[in-house]
């Protein structure tokens, strides 16, 4: 897993999520299958653009967190810029599916 995929808890969460630039926050589950398609899209986004960190919330393990977030399906994709939520959606993506969504909210 790349460096730039980080699996948070709601402990370091508000920590990771305010630095400077994109953040790109994913929750998933490990019994979603569209979560488990979405993650090697992701491991491939990161590997080819250095500006963007994604967060992993498994929201098994953090409920209370997905409930702030008003997490209702999986995957659930939050994107931040400099700590400032931009976009939000719901859904499997592809990689063009993606980097699209990234690219018209950051």
């Amino acid at each position: 897993m790349s460096d730039r995929i980080i699996h948070v808890t709601a402990k370091d969460f508000d920590e990771a999520v305010k630095k400077d630039g994109l953040c790109l926050v994913d929750f998933w589950a490990n019994w979603c299958g569209p979560c488990k398609m979405l993650a090697p899209v992701l491991e491939e986004y990161v590997a080819s653009h250095d500006d963007v960190t994604v967060l992993k919330v498994d929201v098994d393990e953090e409920e209370e967190l997905a409930r702030k977030f008003g997490v209702m399906s999986i995957p659930t994709l939050v994107l931040y810029k400099n700590g400032t939520e931009t976009a939000k959606d719901v859904g499997y993506k592809n990689l063009q599916q993606l980097s699209n969504f990234i690219e018209d909210n950051k």
